[in-house]
Order: structure tokens, then sequence, then C-alpha cells
């Protein structure tokens, strides 16, 4: 995969590209990474990549002839590249975007700067605007690192394993489950003997419980928005009948308070 992004401060990338899974990437052979100076494809002799907005107010737009010529130059070496606008107005980045993006040939993230970027450049020459949360940056290069993060590890061969990243959170629509390792007791907790039982089945049952235990507490957004499996319905109906026997106990305990303590007058 061919990866380039365009911003106006390149050198931001110089160390991204050195560590981690992108290293491990572009070693490999898996992807071909750049970050390509906006400003470049100025032509004026002070490189201006911004200009007042019309109809007033604050802050500086990124005018869009630069940006235009540096996404048509990054098509002529990726001609199926995608184009990514990294913007607080874009959809949000999730793991099935993420993982769509990943079988993208080349992705060129364009970072945006200032109040944004002029709206016609957007509807010409981007194809899709993400967003990586409810909040605003100073500019796009974080979002465009978070989204190679996010897709770079789910190339083939990336992480090392085949299925790696197939039990992740949100790559089956929910949170993953805890994980523990070595010493087998800390701060006075010790490891759930599930995992120390060698029993490969009542592993992964305590793996699929507790990931839909940590989903239902942390996220119960994301139960509401998926159709559920049989074997999380079932467990589910389970924590309802304890629940309910528990609510239905203590609400006996409150129509009948118990006379040890009271003294007759």
């Amino acid at each position: 995969m061919d990866i380039e992004v365009l911003t106006i401060f390149p050198t931001m990338f110089d160390l991204f590209w050195e560590h981690g899974i992108i290293r491990r990437a572009i070693a490999q052979a898996k992807i071909r990474a750049a970050a390509v100076d906006i400003r470049a494809y100025t032509q004026d002799r002070h490189q201006v990549t911004d200009d007042r907005p019309y109809g007033g107010g604050c802050g500086m737009v990124m005018k869009p002839e630069p940006l235009a010529r540096a996404i048509a130059a990054a098509r002529e070496r990726s001609p199926q590249a995608v184009s990514v606008l990294m913007s607080p107005q874009g959809e949000p980045l999730t793991q099935a975007r993420a993982a769509a993006l990943a079988g993208a040939r080349g992705l060129i993230l364009v970072c945006g700067r200032y109040e944004g970027v002029d709206e016609r450049l957007v509807e010409s020459r981007i194809d899709y605007a993400l967003s990586i949360g409810d909040y605003v940056l100073t500019g796009g290069e974080l979002a465009a690192m978070v989204v190679m993060d996010a897709v770079v590890r789910l190339l083939p061969g990336v992480l090392g394993g085949a299925t790696s990243a197939d039990h992740d959170s949100f790559a089956e629509g929910l949170l993953e489950h805890p994980h523990y390792t070595r010493p087998q007791a800390f701060d006075g907790y010790a490891v759930p003997e599930v995992l120390l039982s060698g029993n490969h089945q009542a592993i992964d049952h305590w793996r699929r419980e507790t990931a839909l235990m940590q989903t239902l507490f942390r996220r119960p957004d994301l139960l509401e928005e998926r159709p559920l499996e049989p074997l999380q319905i079932e467990i589910l109906e389970r924590w309802r009948s304890k629940l309910e026997r528990i609510l239905h106990q203590q609400g006996t305990h409150r129509a009948d308070p118990s006379p040890r303590g009271r003294q007759d007058g």
C-alpha cells in the first residue's frame, strides 16, 4: 500500500515512520509511506497556503490550488489511492472504516490546518472526510497518524499472526476481554483461575462473557447497535435473571424490615 500524507509540516512524521508497526510495515515492504510538503505546490515566492475567508470571520482557510496540485501529483504516483481529509466534520473513524481503508491500494491523507480547507477542494478532490473524535485539533497531522496506525495494523502480516487483529476491541462489535500476564498475583489481585486451568473451551467462554460484560458496563450503545449472537443473548438472559432475583430480595427486605433492635414502649 502506498501512503502519502499531504501536510505543511512534513517533518512531524519523521519519527512516526521509525517506530512500532509503521516501521515494521515499511521494513517488510507492506507499505511505502511519505510526507509531502503542500508548500512545494504553491506558485508564489512566499509559498502561501492560506488566505482570509470570504464573508469575514476569524482565522484563515487553506487555499484550494496548492492542495489540488498536491493531490494530483499524489494520484499520478498512486492512481488508485483513496483521498482522505482529516476533519472534525468528517465521519467518525471506526474499526469498520479502518478495515475498509486497509483494503485500498493506496491512501492520500490530507492534513487540514487553520479554520479548514476550501469547500470546493473537498467536493472535487476528496473521497472521504474522517474525524477521530468530537473535538478540534490545530491540524490534521495527529489524526493522520491515528488513521495510519489503525489501518496499517490490519494489513496482512503486519502484526505477525494471521488472526492477531481478529479479536481486537470493535472487531466483533464489542470491547475486548481483559488481559493478564505474569506475575500471577499483583497488588493483592490474582489472575482469574480459569486462565490458569488449561481448559481452552472454558477460557474461550470466559473471554466471550467478560468481553460482553466490559461492553455492557463501558459502551452499552454498542450492544444496541448490533444483532447479538445466541450465546450472547443467553449470557445476558442469565445476568438479567440474577439481577431480578437480587432486586426482588431487596424489595422484600424493604417491605418487611427486621424487628431486631426494636423495643416496645
